[in-house]
């Protein structure tokens, strides 16, 4: 209790000198004396450049000059209330020693221009003046002036000049800002280029996300309120002999919370917190990276104890020596370089810990990961059951909800959702609940979102053919049937021909059990039901349409998947040929002929699977009719519908919705797992061995 006191007014009086606000205004450049200075230099040449010809009187002009022929042309122009006339001497004639003293020594004076002036009161005067003098002179030998209208010297040199210069000014500057990464900021001028880009969140902009925001994540939240504990009491540790870790690797997919995560650090942090992204390190000068690396760990040494956090560091991490074009001289590999390098030069008791995020792991140099740099990954998967539960109740804070809506029953109908899919669902919900002009958000609404969100945008008004549609009804139906009568496929619980999305002219809807081992039971069953579709097409009307597509790329990779991956195959053996890393580089690790047999085998299990369904739809042939002619009818059917039309599931398995809401299931549950017809994305079934992800 005693170290308490001592330490605590240290941090209290340190923090607040911690941040250092930004100067109002421009920052002062040496560059800019240098360019008023030349400017200047201009302006006075300009200034002067009327003082380019001299000036004679008329009589000289006359005997020197225009008597003796050597005048080419005159011009004549109104300046200031006289007449203005400029003379022009013939180029063979100036060489004549007469005309040397006539010469200036301005540099921008044109080589080609007028050598002398005179002035003359009028222009009439001018012509009678010039006819007087040339009167022993043919008529066609006399030299006449030339009327022009001229601005003064400064203003033409302004315009042909200086403007041009000032627009090369204006855009120079501009560039130098762009490529400095936009003014005001650390790289705001071409001479900061290589600063750090990491934005400082300190005790004066705080970040209002907290711990209590961020739900569904308990194992990670310990992690790093472990981090945060450490920075506020570090005796607690450091008396027992522990060492903080130095850097924390944030690892999951999209969408479940990594950032947030971090933002809830950064609020509840009582030191400064760098946030920036990978991406912030990469320009496209040689050497900017590793020099904002050093940058960065140079401001944050000062700011210690203090946490970085780099969000999204695969852009910068990625294994060296590997789809590189530049070989050594990499800009990438020479950032990673100095990120190794300085997450490893300094000591553990200087209060610096680095926090990442990142979904793509498996890419990453195995250097970054060693302990030392990141001692600790901390893996944030999908949320469970529980976990969307928290996640449901923290987003249905904000909205004004009806009574029935119940946040266990909405996590049990959206297996597979991440927290930004969950967050979508409760703002769609709201959305559409304000559309219909409800009072409150009510199940109906959640139920119409997790649709929207899965299957796309419903399109009512779609054009269908009535031959169109009854195929669409047929292919639905064939779906329906070989999930309700397989015993390891997911019970459908909803079948729609309502287009949705781009080109999804039905979908059918079942709510998988969620679990994490599958057996080869499971697999083969899950694929007959994607099956069912174009077997029942073949068995109507004999002959297939185009509308399978979706469900035939789903067959395939997960056939290719259970031989290649899951060694599920006697031919082939308990071998798995995955390769996340890419350590074959893109060659395949077995020969031709193991390529061959594999191929073989995959149609070998794809026709079993094709002969098993359409055995099935065959002795079945009257609930598809029937099925499909009440879809033709009312275009969605619901689970109830099902069991009336086809009576009750022969097996007793119930779904994950059944035992943890303890219902019936039969309430219209939505669910991940989607069926589309057309073309639609598909996640690849070799990154999870979830039939449910692969088919949804």
């Amino acid at each position: 209790m005693k170290e308490n006191p001592n330490t605590k007014p240290k941090l209290i009086k340190r923090i607040p000198n911690i941040p250092k606000k930004p100067q109002k205004g421009s920052k002062f450049n040496i560059f800019w004396v240098y360019a008023a200075i030349i400017l200047g230099l201009i302006l006075l040449q300009f200034l002067f450049s009327s003082e380019s010809t001299k000036e004679v009187n008329y009589p000289t002009f006359e005997q020197q000059m225009l008597i003796p022929g050597d005048v080419e042309k005159l011009v004549a122009y109104k300046s200031e209330d006289v007449v203005k006339v400029e003379v022009y001497i013939k180029k063979d004639r100036l060489k004549d020693p007469k005309y040397k003293s006539y010469e200036t020594k301005n540099n921008f004076a044109p080589s080609t221009g007028p050598l002398v002036f005179f002035k003359s009161g009028s222009f009439d005067g001018l012509k009678e003046d010039l006819k007087e003098s040339q009167a022993g002179i043919p008529n066609n030998q006399q030299v006449k002036a030339e009327f022009d209208t001229k601005q003064s010297a400064f203003n033409s040199w302004f315009f042909t000049a200086i403007i041009p210069i000032l627009l090369f000014i204006a855009f120079w500057i501009f560039i130098m800002r762009r490529m400095g990464g936009g003014a005001g900021g650390g790289g705001g001028q071409i001479f900061n280029i290589g600063k750090s880009k990491a934005t400082l969140f300190d005790k004066e902009s705080q970040v209002n996300v907290t711990f209590n925001d961020v739900a569904g994540l308990e194992e990670a939240k310990q992690e790093v309120m472990e981090i945060v504990d450490f920075l506020k009491n570090p005796k607690k540790y450091t008396n027992l002999g522990g060492k903080i870790p130095k850097g924390a690797l944030l690892v999951g997919s999209p969408g479940t919370g990594k950032t947030l995560l971090a933002k809830a650090v950064a609020g509840e942090a009582q030191v400064p917190f760098f946030s920036l992204s990978g991406s912030d390190f990469v320009e496209m000068f040689v050497g900017v990276g590793a020099s904002r690396v050093r940058d960065l760990f140079k401001q944050a040494k000062d700011k210690a104890p203090c946490i970085i956090f780099i969000d999204e560091v695969d852009a910068i991490g990625r294994a060296r020596g590997k789809n590189s074009m530049m070989g050594g001289n990499d800009e990438r590999e020479n950032t990673l370089n100095q990120l190794l390098v300085e997450m490893d030069g300094f000591g553990t008791d200087s209060g610096i810990i680095i926090l990442a995020a990142t979904n793509r792991p498996d890419v990453l140099d195995t250097a970054l990961l060693r302990p030392g740099r990141f001692d600790r990954q901390i893996s944030i998967d999908k949320p469970d059951l529980v976990g969307r539960e928290q996640i449901f109740k923290v987003h249905l804070k904000p909205i004004k909800t009806a009574t029935e809506v119940d946040a266990k029953k909405l996590s049990a109908q959206t297996p597979g959702f991440a927290g930004a899919e969950i967050a979508n669902v409760c703002n769609e919900a709201a959305l559409i609940a304000a559309r219909k002009n409800k009072e409150s958000v009510d199940m109906q609404d959640f139920q119409d979102a997790v649709d929207r969100v899965i299957g796309g945008l419903e399109k009512k008004n779609k054009i269908i053919s009535p031959e169109e549609k009854r195929i669409v009804a047929y292919h639905e139906a064939g779906h329906a049937i070989a999930g309700w009568f397989l015993e390891h496929a997911d019970p459908l619980v909803k079948v729609s021909i309502v287009p949705r999305g781009v080109a999804a002219l039905g979908y059918a809807q079942y709510l998988p059990k969620e679990q994490f081992l599958y057996t080869t039971e499971q697999l083969t069953d899950g694929m007959c039901m994607t099956m069912g579709g174009r077997v029942a097409e073949d068995i109507v009307f004999g002959k297939i349409s185009t509308g399978a597509q979706n469900d035939l790329e789903r067959i395939t990779k997960l056939s290719y998947a259970m031989i290649t991956i899951y060694g599920m195959n006697s031919t082939i053996g308990n071998v798995s040929f995955h390769d996340p890393q890419n350590e074959y580089n893109f060659n395949k690790p077995y020969s031709e002929k193991t390529s061959e047999m594999i191929d073989n085998e995959v149609r070998t299990l794809i026709s079993s699977v094709y002969t098993r369904t359409k055995d099935l739809l065959t002795e079945k042939r009257d609930g598809l009719e029937k099925l499909a002619q009440k879809l033709i009818e009312k275009e969605i059917l619901f689970q109830a519908d099902l069991e009336e039309i086809l009576g009750k599931r022969p097996f007793d398995n119930r779904t994950t919705y059944d035992e943890f809401v303890n219902g019936t299931g039969d309430q219209k549950p939505a669910a991940e797992g989607l069926l589309h017809d057309g073309v639609g994305e598909t996640s690849d079934p070799t990154t999870s061995i979830t039939p449910s992800q692969s088919e949804s």
